[in-house]
């Protein structure tokens, strides 16, 4: 059998065997991408553990505005030729918690650091802008630059991923503990091996969350940090 991290692996697995077991981890729309008929029957020779269900950027929207209250307009930001469906599959639950609050929700494309860049400076020359960063390989590969750029432009973003919080000065972080999920992986190759079925596995999705924030990087943004995120964050950098 095969461990397969992340969806570009498991698609390009796929299209070498349909018959070897295959199981995912960090793969986001397993349905969308053709991997399973369904998360509680997969029905072929592939399941696994989802990366984040698309509510997560609903959440992460929310906790933007707890820290950057008064927000007129926030972005997200992906790459459409990467992100899950085209970037629809987070959008969607993004776009309709903007709407809710009366906060203007905008799609920013971006595929180089060049539009990166001009995505954020547009942001901070209009204010009460905020940032969402769609959870995407891409997105995590320019992170330097997407937080480089947030903090000379003075716009408020959020992000998926814990650890840019500490390494990298990132404001607030909130999503899945991805260590927990490659580890609920074990079990399944097990059972696997000792004889059940990929196809008889359900997809499992992820069961514990992480959020973080950087007083200091909220400080130089000119926020205070609620209580209300202090209470919750598994970590706060000082």
């Amino acid at each position: 059998m095969i461990l397969a991290h992340g969806t570009p692996v498991t698609a390009a697995l796929q299209r070498e065997t349909r018959t070897i077991p295959i199981v995912f981890v960090t793969v986001t729309d397993p349905v969308g991408d053709g991997f399973v008929a369904g998360l509680p029957h997969p029905g072929g020779n592939i399941t696994g553990f989802l990366t984040s269900e698309s509510a997560i950027s609903a959440k992460m929207f929310e906790l933007l505005t707890e820290i950057a209250p008064g927000l007129k307009r926030v972005a997200m930001l992906f790459n459409p030729d990467t992100a899950p469906g085209g970037g629809g599959y987070y959008f969607r639950d993004f776009e309709a918690a903007a709407r809710s609050t009366n906060v203007e929700p905008i799609a920013a494309h971006a595929r180089s650091d060049a539009e990166i860049g001009a995505v954020v400076t547009s942001l901070g020359g209009e204010p009460g802008s905020g940032l969402v960063i769609m959870p995407d390989y891409f997105m995590l590969s320019h992170r330097g630059p997407i937080i480089s750029l947030a903090a000379r432009n003075n716009v408020p973003a959020v992000y998926p991923w814990r650890s840019l919080v500490a390494n990298d000065g990132a404001l607030l972080t909130y999503g899945p503990d991805l260590r927990d999920i490659v580890r609920r992986g074990a079990p399944y190759v097990d059972r696997i091996l000792r004889g059940e079925k990929p196809a008889d596995l359900p997809v499992q999705v992820p069961v514990k969350f992480e959020m973080a924030v950087n007083a200091k990087t909220a400080k130089a943004l000119g926020l205070t940090v609620p209580p209300s995120i202090l209470l919750r964050a598994d970590e706060v950098i000082e």
